[in-house]
C-alpha cells in the first residue's frame, strides 16, 4: 500500500491537530465527531455541485466554523457544560446530516462518486501538503508567538492572563473558531481525499479516535500527526487482511480502534491534561 496510509490517517490529523489547539486553551470539543460530519456532507454536496474538490474542502471549513460560531456561543459566551453540548452536537450532526441524505439520494446515495483530490508529487495531494504545512507553521506558531503563548497560559490558569490584560474569552473564541475549521476540513477531506463519496455516518469514531490521539501526542502538534498517522496506518492494513483471512470483517475493522485504546492505555498514561480544559471561564469583577 505503500504510502497510502497518508491519506487515511489524515482525517484524524486534521481533527486532532485543530483539537489539541483548543484543548491548549481549556476548550473541550466532544463533538468533533459531529464537525467533521457535518464537513463531510457539505464537502459531498459542494464538490459534487461544482466538480471542485478543492471547494468542498473550503465548504467543509466554513462548515466547521459555523458550528463552533453556535458551539462557542453556548460554552464559552453562556458558560454551558463543554460535554453536553458537545454531545448535543455529535446527535445534531448525525440527524441532520442522515435526513439531509436520505432526502437528496435516498438509499443509493453510497453509489454518487464525487471528483477526488489530484495527487500533485508522488502520493501527495494538496491535503497531504497541507498537513505538512499546518504542522510546521502551528508548532512555530505555538511556541514562539505572543498569541500562542496565552493560547498555553489560557489552558493552565486563565485568572493570569486575564491580570496580564489579555481577554481569556477573546483566546479561548480564537482557538474554538480554529479547531472547529480545522474539524471541518478533516470532514472535507475524507470525502475528497479518501472515500470520494458519502454515506451515512462515514466518520465512524474518527472524532473520538482525534480525540484521544490529543492526549497521545502530549498536545503538541508534531505528537499529535504522528499519533493520527500511526492509526491510519493500522487502518490501512486492515483492507490488506480482510482479503486473506477468514476471520469476520468486524474484527479488523475494529483494529484502529483498538489501537488508539492501546497506545492510549500504554502511551498516554501520565500526560497531564491542560489544568483548565473543560472549565467554563467566568471572569471575576
Amino acid at each position: 500500500m505503500g504510502l497510502e496510509f497518508l491519506r487515511f490517517g489524515a482525517p484524524v490529523a486534521f481533527a486532532a491537530l485543530g483539537e489539541s489547539i483548543g484543548q491548549r486553551a481549556g476548550v473541550l470539543n466532544i463533538g468533533l465527531e459531529g464537525f467533521m460530519l457535518m464537513g463531510a456532507y457539505v464537502a459531498f454536496r459542494v464538490t459534487g455541485a461544482t466538480g471542485n474538490p478543492y471547494l468542498g474542502l473550503l465548504a467543509g471549513v466554513v462548515a466547521g466554523v459555523v458550528l463552533a460560531l453556535i458551539q462557542g456561543f453556548l460554552t464559552i459566551h453562556n458558560t454551558a457544560d463543554q460535554v453536553v453540548v458537545g454531545t448535543a452536537v455529535n446527535l445534531l450532526a448525525l440527524g441532520l446530516t442522515n435526513t439531509l441524505f436520505r432526502a437528496q439520494f435516498g438509499k443509493s446515495g453510497e453509489l454518487v462518486r464525487v471528483p477526488s483530490l489530484p495527487t500533485l508529487f508522488g502520493p501527495f495531494d494538496a491535503g497531504l501538503i497541507l498537513l505538512g504545512i499546518l504542522v510546521i507553521a502551528l508548532s512555530l506558531w505555538l511556541a514562539r508567538s505572543k498569541w500562542g503563548l496565552a493560547n498555553r497560559a489560557v489552558g493552565e490558569y486563565p485568572p493570569a492572563v486575564q491580570s496580564a490584560g489579555l481577554s481569556v474569552t477573546r483566546i479561548r473564541w480564537q482557538a474554538a473558531l480554529l479547531a472547529g475549521a480545522f474539524a471541518g476540513l478533516a470532514g472535507a477531506y475524507l470525502v475528497v481525499g479518501v472515500a470520494h463519496t458519502f454515506a451515512e455516518n462515514m466518520v465512524a469514531g474518527r472524532g473520538f479516535v482525534a480525540i484521544a490521539m490529543v492526549t497521545f501526542g502530549r498536545w503538541r502538534p508534531w505528537g499529535v500527526v504522528l499519533a493520527s498517522l500511526f492509526v491510519g496506518y493500522i487502518d490501512s492494513l486492515q483492507y490488506q487482511w480482510q482479503g486473506r483471512s477468514a476471520l469476520p470483517v468486524e474484527l479488523f475493522q475494529a483494529l484502529p480502534y483498538l489501537g488508539a485504546l492501546l497506545v492510549l492505555v500504554f502511551v498516554g498514561r501520565g500526560a497531564a491534561a491542560p489544568a483548565a480544559l473543560g472549565v467554563p471561564y467566568r471572569r471575576e469583577r
